[in-house]
Order: C-alpha cells, then structure tokens, then sequence
C-alpha cells in the first residue's frame, strides 16, 4: 500500500478515535474541536476542488461559508420566533432541509460569482472573488433583521431524524460522515474524465482547448460544486457554534481555508483533513501560551512553504501522485 494511501485512510481515521477517546474520557471539548476540525476539513476540501484541482486561487470562497452559516441562522431563526420568512416561508429545524437549503444557496452564489469572475485569470481572479466576498461581508453587517454585525444566535441546536444532536459525539459523527462522503466525492471527481480534464485546463489551457475541451466551463462547473460543499460546512459550522455572523463571510476565513490546504498538502485528498486537525492542535496548545499565537502558525506555514511544497502530506509520502 502507498504511503499517501495509507495516509487518506489513518488521518480521518485518527479523527475518529480522537473524539471516540474524549467520549470515553468525558471530555466533551475536546470532541468539540475534533467536530471544528471535521468542519473546516469539509470546507477545506470544497476550496481544495477549486484551488488544487482548477488551480482557481479564491479568496472569495468565505462568502459560500457565510451563506451556508446564514442560510441554517435564517431558517432556524424564523422556526424558534414562529414567523414565516416573507410571510410565506416557514422556518424549519430539520438538519436535512437546511443542509439541502444551504447546498442550493451557495451553489447559485458561486453560479453567479464564478460566471463573472472567470472570465478573468491570475489576480485579477483573486481580487474580483475577494470584492465579491467583501461586498456580502459589508451586506451581512448592514443587516438588521438578522443581527447585522452583532450575528445571530440559535436557542437549540437543530434536529436530525433519530439523533441527540445535543450531544458532542453524536453531532461529530454526523459532521465526520459529511467529510467522508465528500472526500470519497473528492476522489471519484479527481480520478473522472470531468477532474482529469479540469486539471489538463489548469495545466495547458491551450492544449484542453485544442483537443476540444472549454476551459471556462469545467472551470465553472468546478466552482459552483466547490461553494456547494463549502455551503454546506458552514451550515454545519453555525449549528455548532449555534451562532452566525459577519464574521464568517471575512477575507480572514477565506485566508484559513487557504491556510489549512497549503498545510495539509494542496490537490492532496487528505491534505485539508491533516491542514484543519494540526490547526486546530496548534490553536489548542499556542492560544493559552500567546494572544499571538498565529505568529508561530506563520512559521510552521513558511516553513512548509519553503521545505515541503506538497505540505505535511506530500512531506510523509514523498512526491508521489496525489491521488491513489
């Protein structure tokens, strides 16, 4: 068995036991930050079809997160006041329905997004994806209705048919069964005609071109199903944290997901799962020691930069292919 396939298999089995562990230790914190690391690791992978697979650099993809988080706020919001949005929606706290809600809303923002930003390349890609992001951070704030800058809180965590979601383990395993489909959807798109082409566009644009292939179209299918699935880790994300706001429409948290792929290893399956669990590790031990614990994340991210360029997975297996 290859190292990196071994590598796909242990981390998000190491996520696993770490939170089966917290439970046996009644630790429900740290199952907590196994259910964070889950999270980021689902967003993770969604930017990751983008940036590793179509070499799309986004430094909008946090306005897809934000819409997923508002989209479960709104919904959620309008079933605990009893008022139908617009007077004819009903809210609902059916985790499914959100889930669907969430997925549509942030694949038709990233329709509309990626429609107008791909028809631009290299910075001015990143800057319109950022304008984007900024505008409907700037909207969320001049929000009223739901918060505005304050954000939004949830009363209850919502439902999933036959599920405590109250509990930390049994809302981690629903968060860590979303990341392994998708991640079995990373793979199976990675290995398809539709990911082997999106990647010879990335590669030689012209030559995708002349056998045929259009570039801006597998582009933008790329995008759209990217912001799906990081619409949907924010839905996620606000449920646990049972809080939305401005905050996670940010540049900043666009810069995380980034971060947590150059980490783990970029276009590497598990690379977002590893990138998000050392996060959260470092975030875990450096926060109590520093306010400014992000200076020695810059270090260890310089230095992954300079000496590991298929981040900490492509350090461990070396340069193989990174798909398996």
């Amino acid at each position: 068995m290859r190292a990196e396939t071994l590598l796909n298999l242990s981390l998000p089995a190491l996520l696993l036991a770490t939170a089966l562990i917290a439970h046996w230790l009644d630790e429900p914190y740290i199952i907590t930050l196994a259910t964070r690391a889950a999270i980021l690791a689902l967003a993770a992978v969604g930017l990751n079809l983008a940036l590793g697979l179509g070499g799309l650099v986004s430094l909008g993809h946090a306005a897809f997160f934000g819409i997923g988080g508002y989209a479960m706020g709104i919904l959620a919001f309008h079933a605990q006041t009893f008022t139908p949005l617009w007077g004819l929606i009903e809210g609902t706290k059916s985790m499914p329905v959100i889930w669907l809600v969430a997925v549509v809303a942030a694949a038709l923002a990233a329709l509309v997004i990626g429609a107008l930003s791909l028809r631009t390349s290299g910075v001015y890609f990143i800057m319109i994806t950022l304008a984007f992001g900024q505008m409907l951070f700037y909207f969320a704030i001049s929000w009223p209705t739901y918060g505005g800058e304050d954000g939004l809180s949830i009363y209850l965590r919502n439902d999933f048919p036959g599920v405590n979601t109250l509990l930390p383990l049994n809302y981690f395993l629903i968060c860590f069964s979303l990341l392994a489909v998708v991640l079995v959807l990373f793979d199976r798109l990675a290995k398809s005609p539709f990911g082997l082409a999106l990647q010879a566009a990335r590669q030689t644009p012209a030559r995708a071109e002349a056998v045929g292939l259009t570039p801006y179209r597998l582009r933008l299918v790329a995008f759209v199903i990217s912001g799906a699935i990081t619409g949907l880790a924010g839905a996620l994300f606000a449920d646990l944290n049972r809080f939305v706001s401005p905050n996670m429409l940010s540049w900043h948290m666009s810069g995380e997901l980034i971060i947590l792929i150059v980490l783990g290893g970029l276009a590497r399956l598990s690379g977002p799962v590893a990138g998000a669990m050392l996060f959260i590790t470092l975030e875990y031990f450096l926060e109590g020691l520093s306010t400014y614990w992000h200076v020695y994340l810059g270090a260890i991210l310089l230095g992954v930069v300079l000496f590991a360029r298929g981040g900490l997975i492509g350090l461990v297996a070396g340069r193989e292919v990174a798909h398996d």
